[in-house]
């Protein structure tokens, strides 16, 4: 048997670890239960220590953000599965079984998520990754259950375990080894698209991400960064690019580099009709960091596609995931 710990990354969370892990702990069924604090300056280490003292804390002097944070934390973590938690997630009964079975029926599968349902409105998807992720050529993420913003309810149109692109970072179960030799998450994003970036360098390893409806959680999301923040849209534009730089194919990643400035101009000038100028701004400041990252991202691409195995299976949308929204594929997850 597989065993595996629970890691819960926190910073400044006390609202949502008296909230959400009571129902962790109760659904742990076996597995250990860990809070990595990310140097909080809340009541949280006084809450672990006095609500939940079977809870193991990792604590790290300051916030590293998401990906090194975990990349810290997971250092001091021995197991077989790790069980990346949102500190925002409830976990009903029975939920990790299915994701653990899955491991052990499938030894090439390096991660697995469960489906991803809304805390508030909990016969709906979670935005952050519904039913398992995809990505188009160009670049832009998308999820069986949710394009853009269009969410839709689980009506069980997705409950077919199968191979995906990514799976959500808010509940995400990866094999310690695999996730190891990958070099864990890239501390340089800080947050966001630091899970979809490893699911990729997984994929060019040799490995399958899979996405395991039998188990469901549900998703508060937003507790960090509210939707479309400057800095959401600052981070989401920079790691998008890097993310593209170090793992697209040669030829992906010509054709990204002539037609994603042309469509990131398009969305800030949006931004800017809308009057969200530091939206607008942050366009650019991702660009400027983009590129001032050249030298270390063509080191990390040399590193990356130089000793993975690129495996031409791995389900990229080949078209534009945004021109087929546009045009009405609202349901278009249910394609793939």
């Amino acid at each position: 048997m597989l065993h595996a710990e629970i890691v819960i990354l926190n910073w400044n969370g006390a609202a949502h670890l008296r909230r959400f892990l009571p129902s962790v702990l109760e659904a742990a069924d076996g597995a250990g239960v860990v809070v990595a604090d990310n140097g909080s300056t809340d009541e949280s280490l006084e809450l672990l220590a006095a609500a939940f003292p079977q809870v193991r804390v990792v604590r790290l002097d300051r916030n590293y953000g998401f990906a090194e944070g975990y990349n810290r934390a997971l250092e001091q973590v021995e197991a077989d599965v790790f069980v990346l938690l949102n500190s925002d997630v409830e976990t009903p009964e029975g939920w990790l079984a299915p994701l653990l079975e899955c491991l052990e029926r499938n030894p090439d599968v390096a991660a697995v998520a469960p489906k991803l349902r809304s805390v508030d409105e909990p016969d709906r998807f979670e935005y952050a990754g519904a039913a398992g992720g995809y990505i188009d050529f160009w670049g832009y993420p998308f999820c069986r259950g949710r394009i853009l913003r269009s969410v839709e309810r689980d009506t069980g149109q997705y409950d077919d375990e199968r191979e995906v692109f990514w799976v959500s970072g808010a509940a995400f179960c990866c094999r310690a080894e695999a996730f190891r030799a990958a070099g864990g998450f890239d501390a340089d994003f800080f947050a966001h698209m630091e899970e979809i970036d490893l699911c990729w360098r997984l994929q060019l390893a040799g490995h399958r991400i899979r996405i395991v409806p039998a188990s469901m959680v549900y998703h508060l999301g937003g507790g960090t960064l509210a939707p479309d923040s400057p800095r959401k849209v600052f981070f989401n534009h920079r790691n998008n690019l890097a993310m593209l730089y170090k793992c697209a194919s040669p030829l992906q990643r010509l054709a990204v580099a002539v037609v994603r400035p042309v469509l990131d101009l398009a969305a800030a000038c949006s931004y800017l009709l809308q009057g969200r100028a530091a939206n607008f701004r942050a366009v650019f400041r991702a660009y400027r960091d983009f590129l001032s990252w050249h030298g270390a991202l063509a080191r990390k691409r040399r590193a990356i596609r130089g000793a993975g195995k690129a495996r031409a299976s791995a389900p990229i949308y080949r078209g534009s995931i945004v021109l087929r929204y546009l045009l009405g594929g609202r349901s278009f997850g249910r394609m793939m």
